[in-house]
């Protein structure tokens, strides 16, 4: 006979996090208009785009592209795409994190000049939001990462994919410290919720099925939390977290 334990708490499908994201609409240094070029090193992003117009910039290995986002459209990409969201008019986005939880753990490192990477006490103080001034200092790190965004895309130009090679180094030192708390997050997110298939598998195969029994609808009515401060704009942020 086989077993099924279901966990304490049911998060979204596939243990993703989702927020609506108004991408910022204020000037860059570069004279762009957008969000804050960054990286994710575990996790994988997508966007649903729900209102506007605008693009996503991206660039990995593989080199550097533009896409457009108009309604309707969806894209994705893994851990490792540095990108940069565009806002040519009322650009709003439901964004799809893989690993709930675990993103807004710090799975996240702004493509900032390398001064500001040498350590984790220096890259923090860059990049802390002030109390009472939260959307100029979204601005002021946001225009240190077009910087060295800048400089990646010229270094790519002439060096191809190992141009990246010292960036991903430097993000790497810089999230070590949180990897401990990573793994929890992904263990009792994504994880066990693959895990609890394989057991509904297993427990089908033996021609039962114990977890249709605690079957039940869940609901978040409305975000958690409305208007934080992003990365690419402002957030209204709903806690799937089991």
């Amino acid at each position: 006979m086989c077993e099924f334990e279901p966990g304490p708490a049911m998060p979204l499908p596939g243990g993703i996090g989702i927020s609506k994201l108004t991408v910022y609409d204020a000037e860059a240094s570069d004279g762009l208009v957008g969000g804050t070029p960054h990286v994710h090193l575990a996790c994988s992003e997508g966007y649903y785009v729900l209102a506007g117009d605008g693009a996503v910039q991206t660039l990995s290995t593989k080199g550097y592209s533009e896409t457009p986002l108009q309604v309707g459209a969806v894209v994705w990409f893994g851990p490792g795409t540095i990108h940069r969201l565009i806002n040519r008019g009322g650009l709003q986005i439901l964004a799809l994190m893989s690993n709930s939880g675990l993103p807004e753990a710090g799975d996240a490192v702004m493509t900032l000049p390398p001064e500001y990477l040498v350590d984790r006490e220096t890259y923090v103080k860059a990049t802390a939001l002030a109390d009472g001034a939260r959307t100029q200092s979204a601005m002021a790190r946001r225009d240190l990462a077009v910087q060295g965004y800048a400089v990646l895309r010229e270094r790519y130009e002439s060096e191809g994919p190992s141009a990246l090679e010292d960036f991903y180094a430097a993000a790497i030192r810089l999230v070590q410290p949180q990897l401990a708390d990573w793994r929890k997050r992904w263990e009792q997110g994504a994880r066990r919720l693959a895990d609890e298939t394989g057991a509904a598998l297993d427990a089908l195969e033996a021609g039962a099925a114990p977890h249709l029994e605690s079957a039940e609808l869940h609901q978040l009515p409305a975000p958690t939390e409305s208007g934080l401060h992003g990365m690419c704009g402002r957030l209204d942020v709903y806690d799937t977290r089991a």
